[in-house]
């Protein structure tokens, strides 16, 4: 995927937003996986998968909350979309 990314293959690619984190996944990338791509489509359980990325959201915010950032730093970081 980082070759794919350095040669800009990816640029062609239709993209998803992830829900809990907002990052973009690319649909397809050649010489990956598809169900790899997206980390959730990786569990067998999707609720647990939910689950366990908004946990993951609620530390980071929390252990963010330690940090003297610029509001805009604060603004970039994991925020529940859902």
């Amino acid at each position: 995927m980082v070759d794919a990314a350095v040669e800009g293959e990816l640029i062609r690619e239709e993209f998803e937003i992830e829900p809990t984190f907002g990052f973009s996944i690319p649909k397809r990338c050649h010489g990956v996986p598809p169900q790899v791509l997206n980390p959730r489509n990786a569990w067998p359980d999707k609720a647990a998968y939910d689950k366990a990325a908004e946990d993951l959201r609620t530390r980071f915010a929390k252990n963010f909350e330690n940090f003297d950032a610029p509001a805009e730093v604060r603004a970039a970081g994991p925020k529940a979309q859902r």
